[in-house]
């Protein structure tokens, strides 16, 4: 199936990617986790975005998210869902296979954690892929939380 021409500067997304990543905040203890990220298209003018994490060691869950990039005249978009209760909206930069992100709304459920404001960056090189995520919630000034380095493995 053939990708829709406006999304083509995304195609560098598309696979899937499996790795490693390490979060913390002032709230938690830090973590590592395994991670894999899944992004397809069906030939609409979006890709459809799939993650999911584990607990290193034990393998037990922690984090599921799903969304679209789209590209709009404002740059590129990303409309994501979490189970956790959370909406978000991120409109950014996209600089070669380089997206800088930044929510421009976060939706909350009554049970939700506090979320404000999320900034996420992709930086693809070949096959590999890092991203880097900071916000600022729960009362907390924005700062880093989350960062991974996964590979393309399919």
């Amino acid at each position: 199936m053939d990708m829709h021409p406006d999304i083509q500067p995304l195609a560098f997304l598309l696979g899937t990617w499996n790795g490693k990543g390490r979060g913390e905040y002032p709230t938690i203890d830090p973590f590592e986790y395994d991670e894999e990220i899944s992004i397809n298209h069906v030939g609409k003018p979006f890709l459809f975005y799939h993650q999911r994490t584990w607990r290193r060691p034990g393998g037990a869950p922690l984090h599921t998210e799903a969304g679209y990039f789209r590209m709009g005249d404002a740059g590129v978009e990303l409309v994501l869902a979490q189970p956790s209760g959370i909406a978000e909206v991120h409109v950014g930069s996209l600089d070669g296979s380089t997206i800088d992100l930044k929510s421009t709304g976060v939706l909350l459920t009554p049970t939700a954690k506090q979320i404000v404001t999320v900034g996420r960056r992709l930086e693809t090189t070949g096959n590999g892929l890092r991203y880097r995520l900071d916000m600022e919630a729960v009362g907390q000034p924005f700062q880093f939380h989350l960062e991974a380095e996964l590979h393309r493995t399919a």
